[in-house]
């Protein structure tokens, strides 16, 4: 069962808190879900990413997510291949370096209905 990586700051998280909508429609899913942040632990209390339904993982920044580098420990780190997982991700670099390291991603854009991010689910959770 493949894993949904989650973009953190400006995706799941926001200066509201937790999207709850984005939410109830990854709970929809049984498929594992792994939030994905460059905050520190500092930066993680300050943007409220704590306390989070889903595990968190950063490398605070050693790399940032624009580096391809990120999603190879990250994948090293789980035991993963770029097969098991998909990303949705709203940093436009970040995608890029998601895609470069075979990750199937979709750019996530906060005025996109959630029916696009939930048709990509669907399409990529075989």
């Amino acid at each position: 069962m493949r894993s949904i990586l989650v973009d953190a700051w400006n995706t799941f998280v926001t200066e509201n808190g937790m999207d709850q909508d984005l939410k109830k429609l990854l709970d929809s899913f049984p498929n594992p879900k792994i939030i994905l942040t460059n905050a520190n632990q500092q930066e993680r209390i300050a943007y409220g990413i704590v306390n989070m339904p889903y595990e968190v993982f950063s490398l605070e920044h050693k790399p940032n997510k624009t580096d391809k580098a990120y999603y190879i420990r990250m994948l090293e780190f789980y035991k993963l291949e770029p097969s098991d997982v998909i990303y949705f991700e709203h940093n436009v670099e970040a995608v890029n370096s998601a895609l470069s390291a075979g990750i199937k991603t979709h750019h996530y854009k906060k005025e996109d209905d959630l029916v696009e991010l939930q048709s990509f689910l669907k399409n990529n959770l075989v």
